[in-house]
């Protein structure tokens, strides 16, 4: 049967017998093992940062430190909701704080990176409390795809 002059061309029927019906989830251990690990490394590697560059601010106000703060907080969230479990929320927070306590601790020779200054306290308490918030709210939050 040919199409009429002008009319659009007769298209072969569809059908849903063709179409993938299950959801393939081919995640492996490794897969996930390496996220969860890529995720621990960006915790320790704001934490290393954070722990340097704190002090920078305008004025009296630390607006490194507050940054800090606000960017732990999402990467807890984000994780959370990547990883589609709170695992993800906890892990990069775990990073944080291991590298925040290390580096807050005095050398043998007695000198400190972490300062007891207005942006030292924010950093240390406010990313603390931010981690800790960005954990909570990931274990509160349903993340499931």
């Amino acid at each position: 049967m040919k199409p009429a002059a002008g009319a659009a061309p007769i298209s072969p029927p569809y059908s849903l017998l063709c179409v993938e019906s299950r959801q393939v989830r081919g995640v492996d251990a490794l897969t996930v093992g390496s996220a969860y690990a890529a995720l621990f490394l960006l915790g320790v590697v704001e934490g290393v940062i954070g722990c340097f560059q704190y002090s920078r601010g305008a004025g009296p106000v630390p607006v490194a430190a507050l940054a800090f703060c606000i960017a732990i907080f999402l990467t807890c969230l984000l994780a959370a909701w990547g990883m589609g479990s709170p695992l993800g929320g906890l892990v990069p927070a775990l990073g944080w704080f291991v590298a925040s306590l290390v580096l807050s601790l005095p050398t043998a020779a007695g000198s400190v990176i972490i300062t007891n200054t207005a942006a030292g306290k924010w950093y240390l308490y406010g990313g603390a409390v931010s981690a800790g918030l960005g954990m909570v709210l990931s274990f509160r939050g349903r993340f499931r795809r």
